[in-house]
């Protein structure tokens, strides 16, 4: 998406995970874990699509999850902080983390506006009324703490509840409970 500042001067994040879709100002997602808040993905940059000679940036990523085998992976701009079984691999839009046998843990894909505009029409009519900086696709089977993510192409489920085709819009931070999401 091209940048674009609103009136209050905050830049928006769009976070489409399985086919829902979060549009909330700031570049970090969190979770609460027994009580206390946790972050579980900051975007640190994001691709420009520059004239081929000029230094591009990539999307760069900080994570803090669990395997579903509860086994802690950090990553830090897009390299392993922590020893584990599983791999980093990274383009200039996209991050995974993956086991071992090849499957994903967990995909960042900052979508280009051709693939965000063809999304959903709910979900492409509120990008553009809400002008998010960036539109940022999240795939993958995953812990957050105690919380059993499953981002797919159709549903978020959190634990065992299932999330489906919405958009919302929140004026704070994107956060993760057992029982809800927070915007």
């Amino acid at each position: 998406m091209v940048l674009i500042i609103t009136n209050n001067l905050v830049m928006k994040y769009a976070y489409i995970i399985g086919s829902n879709a979060f549009i909330v100002p700031g570049s970090a997602i969190n979770y609460f874990d027994n009580g206390e808040e946790k972050e579980f993905l900051r975007i640190n940059s994001i691709y420009h699509d520059l004239p081929p000679k000029a230094e591009s940036p990539v999307l760069n990523v900080n994570i803090n999850i669990k395997d579903t085998d509860g086994s802690v992976i950090r990553v830090i701009s897009n390299k392993a902080d922590t020893a584990g079984t599983f791999s980093v691999e990274e383009e200039r839009d996209s991050v995974k983390l993956l086991r071992r046998d090849g499957s994903t843990i967990i995909h960042i894909h900052q979508l280009d506006d051709e693939a965000a505009m063809a999304l959903e029409h709910n979900i492409t009519a509120e990008l553009e009324v809400n002008a998010p900086i960036v539109v940022i696709r999240i795939f993958g089977y995953f812990m957050l703490g105690d919380l059993h993510i499953s981002a797919e192409n159709e549903k978020l489920f959190i634990n065992h509840n299932g999330y489906a085709n919405s958009v919302r819009i929140g004026k704070n931070q994107l956060k993760f409970g057992a029982d809800e999401v927070v915007i």
